[in-house]
Protein backbone atom coordinates (compact mmCIF):
# COMPACT_ATOMS: atom_id res chain seq x y z
CA UNK A 1 0.00 0.00 0.00
CA UNK A 2 2.49 2.70 -1.32
CA UNK A 3 5.40 1.11 1.24
CA UNK A 4 8.94 1.61 -0.56
CA UNK A 5 11.36 -1.22 -0.44
CA UNK A 6 14.38 -0.19 1.03
CA UNK A 7 16.27 -3.82 0.54
CA UNK A 8 15.34 -5.54 -2.67
CA UNK A 9 17.29 -9.22 -3.05
CA UNK A 10 16.30 -10.94 -6.91
CA UNK A 11 17.46 -14.45 -7.19
CA UNK A 12 19.84 -14.60 -5.30
CA UNK A 13 22.41 -17.61 -4.63
CA UNK A 14 24.84 -18.10 -1.79
CA UNK A 15 27.49 -21.15 -2.09
CA UNK A 16 30.51 -21.82 0.45
CA UNK A 17 32.64 -23.38 -2.27
CA UNK A 18 30.84 -25.63 -3.95
CA UNK A 19 28.22 -26.24 -1.22
CA UNK A 20 25.18 -24.38 -2.37
CA UNK A 21 23.74 -22.76 0.95
CA UNK A 22 20.77 -20.37 -0.38
CA UNK A 23 19.34 -20.82 -4.25
CA UNK A 24 17.15 -18.54 -5.70
CA UNK A 25 16.13 -16.30 -2.68
CA UNK A 26 14.20 -12.92 -3.68
CA UNK A 27 12.30 -10.75 -0.97
CA UNK A 28 11.78 -6.85 0.01
CA UNK A 29 11.82 -5.09 2.92
CA UNK A 30 9.84 -2.03 2.82
CA UNK A 31 10.90 1.29 4.80
CA UNK A 32 9.83 1.24 8.25
CA UNK A 33 8.69 -2.34 8.92
CA UNK A 34 10.39 -5.15 11.06
CA UNK A 35 11.35 -8.31 9.54
CA UNK A 36 12.21 -11.08 10.57
CA UNK A 37 14.20 -13.80 9.00
CA UNK A 38 13.76 -17.11 10.84
CA UNK A 39 13.91 -21.08 10.24
CA UNK A 40 15.73 -23.98 11.79
CA UNK A 41 19.72 -24.39 12.76
CA UNK A 42 21.78 -24.19 9.41
CA UNK A 43 19.28 -23.03 7.26
CA UNK A 44 21.15 -20.03 6.28
CA UNK A 45 19.75 -17.09 8.57
CA UNK A 46 23.05 -15.47 9.37
CA UNK A 47 24.35 -16.18 5.94
CA UNK A 48 21.56 -14.62 4.12
CA UNK A 49 21.50 -11.36 6.69
CA UNK A 50 25.63 -11.24 6.27
CA UNK A 51 25.25 -11.26 2.55
CA UNK A 52 22.56 -8.40 2.45
CA UNK A 53 24.88 -6.31 5.00
CA UNK A 54 27.60 -6.54 1.75
CA UNK A 55 29.85 -8.43 4.04
CA UNK A 56 29.53 -11.59 1.46
CA UNK A 57 28.75 -11.10 -1.86
CA UNK A 58 26.11 -13.54 -3.75
CA UNK A 59 27.56 -16.41 -6.35
CA UNK A 60 24.60 -14.55 -8.61
CA UNK A 61 21.32 -12.37 -7.95
CA UNK A 62 21.00 -8.93 -6.55
CA UNK A 63 20.99 -7.44 -3.83
CA UNK A 64 19.66 -3.59 -3.36
CA UNK A 65 20.40 -1.60 -0.82
CA UNK A 66 18.94 1.86 -0.39
CA UNK A 67 18.70 1.91 -3.83
CA UNK A 68 22.70 0.87 -4.18
CA UNK A 69 23.58 -2.70 -5.45
CA UNK A 70 26.19 -4.01 -3.59
CA UNK A 71 25.92 -7.78 -5.34
CA UNK A 72 29.02 -6.92 -7.24
CA UNK A 73 29.74 -3.33 -6.41
CA UNK A 74 33.46 -1.10 -6.03
CA UNK A 75 34.77 -0.10 -2.26
CA UNK A 76 33.27 3.12 -2.89
CA UNK A 77 29.52 2.03 -2.81
CA UNK A 78 30.10 -0.33 -0.33
CA UNK A 79 31.28 2.14 1.96
CA UNK A 80 28.23 4.69 1.22
CA UNK A 81 26.08 1.86 2.03
CA UNK A 82 28.14 0.32 5.44
CA UNK A 83 27.42 4.09 6.62
CA UNK A 84 23.21 3.22 5.61
CA UNK A 85 23.19 0.49 8.41
CA UNK A 86 24.34 -0.35 11.38
CA UNK A 87 24.59 -3.99 13.13
CA UNK A 88 23.77 -5.29 16.40
CA UNK A 89 26.06 -8.76 16.72
CA UNK A 90 24.82 -11.70 18.69
CA UNK A 91 28.13 -11.44 20.47
CA UNK A 92 27.60 -7.67 21.06
CA UNK A 93 30.76 -7.17 19.56
CA UNK A 94 31.99 -4.56 21.98
CA UNK A 95 35.93 -3.98 22.97
CA UNK A 96 36.56 -5.13 26.20
CA UNK A 97 39.19 -2.35 26.74
CA UNK A 98 36.80 0.50 25.85
CA UNK A 99 34.32 2.30 27.55
CA UNK A 100 30.77 2.54 26.49
CA UNK A 101 31.60 6.24 25.34
CA UNK A 102 34.49 4.98 23.49
CA UNK A 103 32.76 2.07 21.73
CA UNK A 104 30.14 3.83 20.82
CA UNK A 105 32.04 6.96 19.63
CA UNK A 106 33.74 4.64 17.42
CA UNK A 107 31.94 4.59 13.85
CA UNK A 108 31.45 8.37 14.67
CA UNK A 109 34.88 9.00 14.60
CA UNK A 110 35.50 6.32 11.53
CA UNK A 111 32.83 8.15 9.32
CA UNK A 112 32.19 11.71 10.14
CA UNK A 113 34.56 14.89 10.89
CA UNK A 114 32.88 16.14 14.09
CA UNK A 115 34.39 18.09 16.43
CA UNK A 116 34.86 16.29 20.17
CA UNK A 117 32.24 17.96 22.22
CA UNK A 118 29.89 17.05 19.12
CA UNK A 119 30.67 13.43 19.16
CA UNK A 120 30.04 13.46 23.39
CA UNK A 121 26.75 14.69 23.21
CA UNK A 122 25.76 12.13 19.93
CA UNK A 123 27.18 9.20 22.52
CA UNK A 124 24.94 10.57 25.44
CA UNK A 125 22.30 11.04 23.29
CA UNK A 126 22.55 7.04 22.20
CA UNK A 127 22.77 5.82 25.30
CA UNK A 128 20.08 7.76 26.40
CA UNK A 129 17.91 5.79 23.67
CA UNK A 130 18.80 2.70 25.51
CA UNK A 131 18.30 3.68 28.47
CA UNK A 132 22.23 3.41 29.69
CA UNK A 133 22.54 7.14 30.34
CA UNK A 134 24.78 7.29 33.15
CA UNK A 135 27.02 4.42 31.92
CA UNK A 136 29.45 6.19 29.47
CA UNK A 137 32.53 5.28 32.04
CA UNK A 138 31.74 1.67 32.79
CA UNK A 139 33.31 -0.92 30.30
CA UNK A 140 31.90 -4.45 29.29
CA UNK A 141 32.62 -6.18 31.50
CA UNK A 142 31.42 -4.14 34.22
CA UNK A 143 27.35 -4.74 32.74
CA UNK A 144 24.65 -7.36 32.59
CA UNK A 145 23.91 -9.34 29.34
CA UNK A 146 21.06 -7.06 28.64
CA UNK A 147 23.04 -3.80 29.12
CA UNK A 148 26.17 -4.97 26.77
CA UNK A 149 23.49 -5.47 23.75
CA UNK A 150 21.67 -2.41 24.53
CA UNK A 151 25.16 -0.68 24.54
CA UNK A 152 25.73 -2.68 21.40
CA UNK A 153 22.37 -0.93 19.91
CA UNK A 154 23.90 1.89 20.46
CA UNK A 155 26.70 1.68 18.88
CA UNK A 156 24.93 0.54 15.84
CA UNK A 157 22.41 3.75 15.69
CA UNK A 158 25.94 6.05 16.18
CA UNK A 159 25.60 7.17 12.69
CA UNK A 160 21.62 7.40 12.35
CA UNK A 161 21.28 4.11 9.98
CA UNK A 162 18.09 4.14 7.91
CA UNK A 163 18.38 0.27 8.53
CA UNK A 164 19.69 -1.57 11.59
CA UNK A 165 20.19 -5.45 11.58
CA UNK A 166 19.73 -7.92 14.56
CA UNK A 167 22.16 -11.38 14.82
CA UNK A 168 20.15 -13.36 17.01
CA UNK A 169 19.66 -10.11 19.94
CA UNK A 170 18.14 -12.52 22.34
CA UNK A 171 20.73 -15.06 22.45
CA UNK A 172 22.31 -15.80 26.05
CA UNK A 173 19.60 -13.71 27.74
CA UNK A 174 16.76 -14.54 30.23
CA UNK A 175 13.09 -14.77 29.31
CA UNK A 176 12.85 -11.15 31.22
CA UNK A 177 16.06 -9.52 29.89
CA UNK A 178 14.82 -10.54 26.32
CA UNK A 179 10.87 -9.15 26.49
CA UNK A 180 12.61 -5.81 27.65
CA UNK A 181 15.02 -6.26 24.64
CA UNK A 182 12.07 -6.88 22.48
CA UNK A 183 10.07 -3.75 23.90
CA UNK A 184 13.00 -1.73 23.36
CA UNK A 185 13.15 -2.33 19.65
CA UNK A 186 9.57 -2.13 19.49
CA UNK A 187 9.98 1.94 21.04
CA UNK A 188 12.67 2.26 18.36
CA UNK A 189 10.90 1.38 15.12
CA UNK A 190 7.95 3.84 15.87
CA UNK A 191 9.90 6.54 17.51
CA UNK A 192 12.74 6.64 14.93
CA UNK A 193 10.93 4.29 11.79
CA UNK A 194 14.21 3.02 11.29
CA UNK A 195 14.03 0.26 9.03
CA UNK A 196 14.84 -3.27 11.42
CA UNK A 197 16.16 -6.83 9.83
CA UNK A 198 16.39 -9.46 12.91
CA UNK A 199 17.59 -13.11 12.51
CA UNK A 200 16.34 -15.06 14.96
CA UNK A 201 14.40 -18.65 15.63
CA UNK A 202 13.41 -17.34 19.08
CA UNK A 203 9.10 -17.43 18.94
CA UNK A 204 8.34 -15.27 21.45
CA UNK A 205 10.37 -12.51 20.20
CA UNK A 206 9.42 -12.84 16.93
CA UNK A 207 5.97 -12.60 17.47
CA UNK A 208 5.85 -9.71 19.68
CA UNK A 209 8.17 -7.41 17.56
CA UNK A 210 7.75 -8.67 13.55
CA UNK A 211 5.25 -6.73 11.35
CA UNK A 212 6.32 -9.73 8.86
CA UNK A 213 9.05 -12.41 8.58
CA UNK A 214 9.98 -15.00 5.87
CA UNK A 215 10.98 -18.16 6.63
CA UNK A 216 14.11 -20.67 5.09
CA UNK A 217 14.08 -24.26 4.74
CA UNK A 218 17.69 -25.92 5.02
CA UNK A 219 16.39 -28.70 2.50
CA UNK A 220 15.17 -26.68 -0.19
CA UNK A 221 17.67 -23.79 0.32
CA UNK A 222 14.97 -21.48 -0.10
CA UNK A 223 12.11 -19.51 1.23
CA UNK A 224 8.69 -21.65 2.11
CA UNK A 225 6.78 -19.01 3.94
CA UNK A 226 6.32 -14.97 3.87
CA UNK A 227 3.89 -12.74 5.47
CA UNK A 228 2.54 -11.79 8.92
CA UNK A 229 3.86 -14.48 12.08
CA UNK A 230 0.25 -14.82 13.43
CA UNK A 231 -1.14 -15.74 9.80
CA UNK A 232 1.44 -17.92 9.47
CA UNK A 233 0.93 -20.28 12.73
CA UNK A 234 -2.65 -20.23 12.25
CA UNK A 235 -3.24 -21.07 8.29
CA UNK A 236 0.04 -21.91 7.09
CA UNK A 237 -0.49 -25.15 5.14
CA UNK A 238 3.04 -26.25 4.75
CA UNK A 239 3.33 -28.97 8.02
CA UNK A 240 7.06 -27.49 8.92
CA UNK A 241 6.03 -24.41 8.96
CA UNK A 242 3.06 -25.17 11.15
CA UNK A 243 5.06 -27.30 13.24
CA UNK A 244 7.87 -24.71 13.98
CA UNK A 245 4.97 -22.06 15.20
CA UNK A 246 3.10 -25.05 17.03
CA UNK A 247 6.13 -26.41 18.40
CA UNK A 248 3.91 -27.59 21.92
CA UNK A 249 1.10 -28.83 19.86
CA UNK A 250 3.64 -30.60 17.80
CA UNK A 251 5.27 -32.47 21.18
CA UNK A 252 1.62 -32.94 22.61
CA UNK A 253 0.57 -34.93 19.31
CA UNK A 254 3.54 -37.09 19.04
CA UNK A 255 3.53 -37.72 22.69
Amino acid sequence: MGRQAIIRVKDMVAKYGEEVILEHISFDVYEGEIFVILGGSGCGKSTLMKHVIGLIPPHSGKIIVDGDEISNCDETTLQRVFRKIGVLYQSSALLGSMTLAENVALPVKEYTDLPRESIDTVVRMKLNLVNLDGYENYLPSELSGGMRKRAGLARAMALNPKILFFDEPSAGLDPVTSAELDDLIIHLNKALGTTMVIVTHELQSIFAVAHRVIMLDRRTRGIIAEGDPKYLREYSQNSFVKQFFNPRAHDMAVA
